[in-house]
């Protein structure tokens, strides 16, 4: 006697979302155990002991951004503030100005190259996806691709020229064109 139980749509819609999720989770977790993010540590010190910066020689000498106080200390109406010598502090120093832009460059670096490995695993997914003749496999894979497409952008997007972002989505449209056209052109789309 042979089992004649089909699945159900519950259970095939389930199985689809397990792998769009579980292929994202994959992927993600596979490139930041292959290719680690800067640590923010590696670029600031994390001192027991923080010591205020009141001069704009010391600050410029850590790398720091001074800026002036635009009040014009008087005597009458405006308290001057002094350092512990004594010196009137004429504005406030940023001393992780230079390491934030370091920090920064670093990461926008790390993030595209995420960005890159991200969207090529995720066209790889999708057309996989589109060329697979198991249906659960087509559809799972084929939306996380495009799962996996709209977090590498979602990851790089802010750190992108205008430029590059056109790029992005031209290549984006270009392929998402040419799969429906490779895949889909004998077929009526219902």
């Amino acid at each position: 006697m042979t089992n004649n139980i089909t699945p159900s749509k519950f259970s095939k819609w389930a199985l689809i979302i397990g792998i769009v999720i579980v292929f994202n989770l994959f992927i993600n977790y596979a490139i930041s155990l292959v290719y680690k993010a800067p640590e923010y540590t590696q670029f600031f010190n994390t001192a027991q002991v923080v010591e205020n910066i009141t001069t704009k020689d010391a600050c410029l000498k850590v790398g720091g951004q001074w800026t002036e106080n635009n009040i014009a200390y008087n005597d009458k109406t405006n308290p001057v503030q002094v350092d512990v010598n004594g010196n009137k502090i004429t504005g406030y120093c940023d001393p992780n100005f230079t390491k934030q832009k370091d920090y920064d460059n670093v990461l926008k670096v790390y993030n595209r190259n995420v960005f890159i490995a991200l969207s090529v695993l995720g066209v790889i997914a999708l057309i996989f996806g589109i060329f697979s003749t198991n249906i659960i496999l087509s559809s799972g894979f084929s939306w996380g691709g495009v799962i996996s497409l709209v977090v590498a952008s979602m990851r790089y997007w802010s750190s992108a020229d205008n430029i590059i972002k056109v790029v992005i989505l031209a290549v984006a449209l270009g392929a998402l064109i040419w799969l429906a056209i490779k895949k889909f052109s004998n077929e009526n789309v219902k």
